[in-house]
């Protein structure tokens, strides 16, 4: 296997537009990294000029020691499996999986060898004399999965490869993924738009949007410390909740809004302090603010809100709760007795709140 380095990657189209701009970031080896974001950030984009299907217009991508800027797609050593899997529909599984092989002139033996470790691997044996159209769409991605594995690549890309699928489906195939890339011990990159996909697979993952890298970091460090407001907002299901309003200074640190008021933890008087008068943005996820945190602090502060919606979630619910203009989620136990209509008192985890600067929107706290 090897690492995967992005220096200063831009990708312009013609007319000026900007898919990717000023892109850095170094693929560890056997690490398994997630692009992350909206359609349209870039992040396939990235990917295919990883992979040599589009050319780069500014920087450098190296695969291990070498530099790919100007090598083919076929001498890169990487495999790539694509969102519609891209299988030959009037070849058998085994053909499909071994034509690869064949056109670099591996010997039958060899071929065979691969191709059938590659589907005990994915428990798709049973399936070699088949044709694609007999097939689900789990077996169809699992026969991608399979040729890009016996090629044995340095660099295995993955593009949106669940999204044709069904939910039920899509969980299964990302715990099969990650168990492959355990015991492959291989470097992967995997695109999606998909945070939870994001979230559950990657050791790393990069945040994009317009083009632009927002975060890079592992799973627990974007969800409880966002760079910005976007990458907060992006990541967590269901997002989390935003309030727009302003520092005040009346006996220690407020946020003020205008149908409530917080008082902010006395640790982030030094770095909130500056910020006294200017217009913030609260940000609270579903699961710090309701009963859930008034559970967690007995003396969590408190405002009233009324209650919009209530989702059943099985074993949670969310309530769509609304004070004023302000509309947000409460993630709770299923078995609160919580009423649609009624209003009630929302307690909220100070410790778990952030702080954004309205204008740049960054994280201050």
């Amino acid at each position: 296997m090897a690492d995967v380095t992005l220096r200063h990657v831009d990708k312009l189209y013609p007319g000026g537009v900007s898919a990717v701009s000023d892109f850095n970031l170094e693929v560890r080896d056997t690490e398994f990294v997630v692009l992350v974001g909206p359609s349209g950030c870039g992040k396939s984009t990235t990917l295919r000029m990883i992979a040599g299907l589009e050319e780069i217009t500014r920087g450098t991508i190296s695969i291990g020691d070498r530099i790919v800027n100007d090598v083919p797609p076929k001498d890169r050593d990487i495999a790539m499996v694509f969102q519609n899997y891209a299988l030959y529909p009037h070849m058998t599984v085994y053909d499909n999986m071994a034509f690869g092989l064949k056109l670099r002139k591996f010997k039958k033996a060899v071929i065979r060898e691969r191709v059938m470790e590659a589907a005990e691997i994915l428990g798709i044996t049973e399936l070699l004399e088949r044709r694609p159209k007999a097939l689900s769409g789990g077996q169809r991605q699992r026969v991608a999965v399979g040729r890009a594995i016996v090629r044995k690549p340095k660099v295995f890309l993955f593009d949106e490869p669940l999204s044709n699928l069904d939910a039920k489906m899509r969980v299964q195939m990302r715990v099969e993924i990650s168990r492959l890339h355990n015991r492959l011990d291989a470097t992967m990159i995997y695109v999606t738009h998909d945070q939870t996909e994001a979230m559950t697979m990657g050791d790393r993952i990069v945040v994009m949007k317009d083009g632009l890298i927002q975060q890079v970091a592992d799973p627990i460090t974007l969800y409880d410390k966002p760079a910005n407001r976007f990458v907060a907002g992006f990541i967590g299901t269901p997002p989390m909740n935003f309030f727009d309003g302003t520092v005040a200074a009346d006996g220690g640190l407020r946020f003020v809004e205008p149908t409530f008021s917080l008082p902010l933890p006395e640790a982030w008087k030094t770095v909130v302090g500056p910020y006294v008068g200017r217009k913030m943005v609260f940000g609270i996820r579903p699961e710090d603010v309701g009963s859930a945190a008034a559970d967690r602090s007995a003396d969590a502060p408190r405002f009233k809100a009324k209650v919009d919606v209530i989702e059943p979630m099985g074993s949670e619910s969310y309530v769509y709760l609304s004070t004023g203009s302000n509309t947000f989620i409460s993630r709770v136990d299923a078995h609160r007795t919580v009423r649609t209509g009624e209003t009630v008192e929302v307690a909220v985890l100070m410790a778990k709140a952030h702080l954004f600067d309205a204008e740049t929107e960054t994280t201050v706290v």
